[in-house]
């Protein structure tokens, strides 16, 4: 994927777009990011608190009623599809479908009062992933960066080897996932690495083939040569120190993509049998294996993306595949994160872009079988937290015996992410300029931590 042209960057000698050169062989591999942090460290860039955090993103609006908010006593159009069960919390209680996570509730906080307000999957998606109101159905823009990217642009990576936001899988391209994940005017360099090729995960993904095949690796040192051959012309055209000293940074990103640490951390295929089916051997099993791995050897934040939540149609059914799928992968994720002793440092957010309709549909959607499912409904979501030093063990606020709205301690999209950032030790309030000069600050004005948890 070699492309040289396009973009509003600083231009080349030959008119082309030095970003666009480096996509060559850099942003595909997360070299940008590297490079970036580099100048960053270069201009003395602060301590770095050595936290992270894991996002696990349930693409579609996943069912309050049937995961994280059961409401057993609730008329029968309203009652979810599956009984409550125990936890080892006294008087919490979940979903049957989310038993491992049952077992782990101690650790765990359940959100069950989480609002904004909006059925539409694109603006939900957006609020939740920056903050900030922006698409909606019939524009699906991105308007402002994602928390991955305004982690990656202020924290950096805490291993200076690997990139500081990494996705799994690629979601911009086989359209899972709405594309809120990205830097926006922060710049391709703070985007999200994808370790997947788009599409071609299989069922049972493991190491990515761009680190388990050498020849990729050896591909990208010619990226490497060609890179230093095309500024070796621009000089001779006329010598610029800039051009000198981005050539540094940008060499060395090079360099630490080289290195045995990088290949070492997307190496899925060294964890053991038993771990794989801890965490279930299925796709989002192991991509939460990645996720683990990857913070644990120092990449900030990470984004899981678990598709497939958008249940207008039997619900009974059809939650229950998706469901049991996902309480095995968290609760590998946040079992496995526990007896590593990496809970104080890795936050771990399970969350969609809203819950849905507490009372069941009627008709289903058309075309469909017809049986009762959940439409959209943002007035109302469960958000599930575990780790990152905060108060575990508790369910947080509360919706009403329905689980039509918040009827205890409502939050905003905009309270969980500045929870996000104070695990992560950065300060909502700082400001960056987006393309036209204007300052914006990494959350809007109104937001709070949830307390019961800081």
């Amino acid at each position: 994927m070699l492309t040289i042209g396009g973009g509003p960057s600083s231009r080349n000698c030959a008119g082309a777009s030095r970003r666009s050169v480096l996509k060559a062989g850099v942003l595909g591999l997360g070299g940008l990011t590297l490079a970036d942090r580099f100048r960053l460290e270069a201009a003395g860039a602060a301590e770095r608190k050595k936290t992270a955090c894991i996002v696990v993103w349930l693409d579609g609006g996943p069912p309050q009623h049937e995961t994280y908010d059961p409401k057993p006593d609730a008329p029968p159009e309203y009652r979810g599809a599956y009984k409550p069960i125990e936890t080892n919390v006294s008087g919490l209680r979940l979903c049957e479908l989310m038993s491992r996570q049952a077992k782990l509730a101690d650790k765990m906080a359940f959100v069950r009062s989480v609002h904004h307000n909006n059925g539409d999957h694109f603006a939900g998606a957006h609020i939740m992933l920056t903050g900030r109101w922006g698409a909606t159905g019939s524009d699906t823009t991105p308007r402002a960066p994602s928390a991955g990217s305004f982690v990656a642009r202020t924290r950096g990576a805490n291993h200076p080897d690997l990139p500081a936001y990494v996705g799994v899988p690629n979601i911009h391209s086989v359209g899972i996932s709405p594309g809120y994940h990205s830097a926006n005017f922060l710049g391709a360099e703070y985007d999200p690495f994808f370790p997947y090729a788009a599409g071609g995960d299989g069922a049972k993904p493991g190491t990515p083939t761009m680190f388990k095949q050498s020849a990729d690796l050896t591909r990208l040192s010619r990226r490497s040569d060609l890179l230093k051959r095309f500024d070796n012309t621009c000089r001779r055209v006329g010598e610029s120190p800039q051009v000198e000293r981005l050539d540094t940074f940008t060499q060395k990103a090079f360099n630490t993509l080289l290195r045995p640490a990088v290949r070492e951390a997307f190496d899925l295929d060294r964890e053991p049998e038993a771990m794989v089916k801890r965490y279930g051997d299925h796709q989002w099993g192991r991509y939460a294996l990645m996720a683990r791995r990857l913070v644990e050897r120092g990449v900030t934040f990470v984004t899981v993306n678990f598709g497939g939540w958008d249940m207008h149609d039997n619900i009974a059914a059809v939650v229950k595949g998706p469901a049991e799928r996902m309480d095995e992968a968290v609760g590998g994720l946040v079992g496995d994160l526990a007896e590593r002793g990496m809970l104080d440092e890795v936050l771990v957010v399970v969350m969609g872009e809203f819950g849905r309709t507490p009372r069941l549909n009627t008709n289903g959607v058309p075309g469909q079988t017809g049986l009762p499912g959940r439409d959209h409904w943002g007035q109302v979501m469960s958000v599930a937290m575990a780790g990152g030093g905060l108060r575990m063990g508790q369910a947080v606020g509360a919706s009403n015996a329905l689980g039509e709205y918040p009827a205890q301690n409502p939050y905003k999209p905009g309270d969980v992410l500045a929870t996000v950032y104070h695990v992560l030790g950065i300060n909502p309030d700082t400001n960056y300029d987006d393309r036209v000069g204007r300052p914006w600050p990494i959350l809007p004005p109104g937001y709070e931590l949830i307390r019961e948890l800081v």
